[in-house]
C-alpha cells in the first residue's frame, strides 16, 4: 500500500496517528523521540506490517511537524523543564545531560538548558550532591562511626550518580553540623 496511490487510506492512517498522539500528549509531556517511538510501536502492535517503516515514519514525521507547528510539543521546553526537575531530584549536571541524551533532546537544547541551570543556581552540583545525600543517609548523615566503615560505599554511590571525585570528596568531608546548616539553606 503506497501512501500516495490510496489517498483515502493515507488519509485515515494520519488521523489515527494523530488521535494516538493527542491521546498520549493528554496523560504526560513527551520529548519528540519519545512520541515518534510510541506511535511507532502503537501501529506496529495494532496493526502489523502493513506497511514499511520507512513509509510509517515519515507518515510520523509529518504529525509531528504538525504537532510542533500547533506547539503542543517542543523539545526546548521539554528539555528546560525536564534538567530542572532532575536538579530538583539530586541529579548532576552530567547525569541530567545524559538523561536527556537518551530521551533524544538535541544537544543545543541541552546546553541551554544547563547553561540556565548554571546561571540560576549557584554551583548546582553541590547542592545537587547535598540533596542525594540527605536522600539516601549517606555521608554526614550517617552516624559519625559508620562514616569511615561506609566511606567508599558512599563515593561509589556519589560517582554512580554523576558527581566527580572532588566534589564526592568535598561531600563526604563535611562535618555533620555544617552539614545541616546547608540543608536548611537549601
Amino acid at each position: 500500500m503506497n501512501p500516495t496511490s490510496n489517498k483515502k487510506d493515507f488519509e485515515e492512517l494520519t488521523t489515527n496517528l494523530r488521535d494516538l498522539a493527542y491521546a498520549y500528549l493528554e496523560k504526560y509531556s513527551p520529548s519528540k523521540q519519545q512520541l515518534k517511538i510510541y506511535l511507532l510501536k502503537k501501529y506496529l502492535n495494532k496493526f502489523g506490517n502493513s506497511k514499511s517503516k520507512r513509509e510509517l515514519s515519515n507518515i510520523i514525521d509529518t504529525v509531528l511537524i504538525n504537532l510542533e507547528k500547533n506547539r503542543l510539543i517542543s523539545d526546548e521546553l521539554y528539555s528546560d523543564s525536564k534538567s530542572r526537575m532532575l536538579l530538583r531530584r539530586g541529579y548532576s549536571i552530567n547525569k541530567i545531560n545524559q538523561s536527556l541524551r537518551q530521551k533524544g533532546i538535541k544537544s543545543e537544547f541541552i546546553k541551554k538548558s544547563i547553561d540556565k541551570i548554571k546561571e540560576d543556581k549557584i554551583e548546582p552540583d553541590f547542592i545537587s550532591a547535598l540533596k542525594l545525600c540527605k536522600r539516601r543517609r549517606i555521608g554526614a548523615v550517617r552516624p559519625i562511626g559508620n562514616r569511615e566503615l561506609f566511606y567508599k560505599k558512599d563515593m561509589g554511590i556519589l560517582a554512580r550518580a554523576g558527581f566527580s571525585f572532588e566534589m564526592s570528596k568535598r561531600i563526604l568531608d563535611l562535618d555533620h553540623e555544617e552539614f545541616k546548616k546547608l540543608i536548611k539553606i537549601i
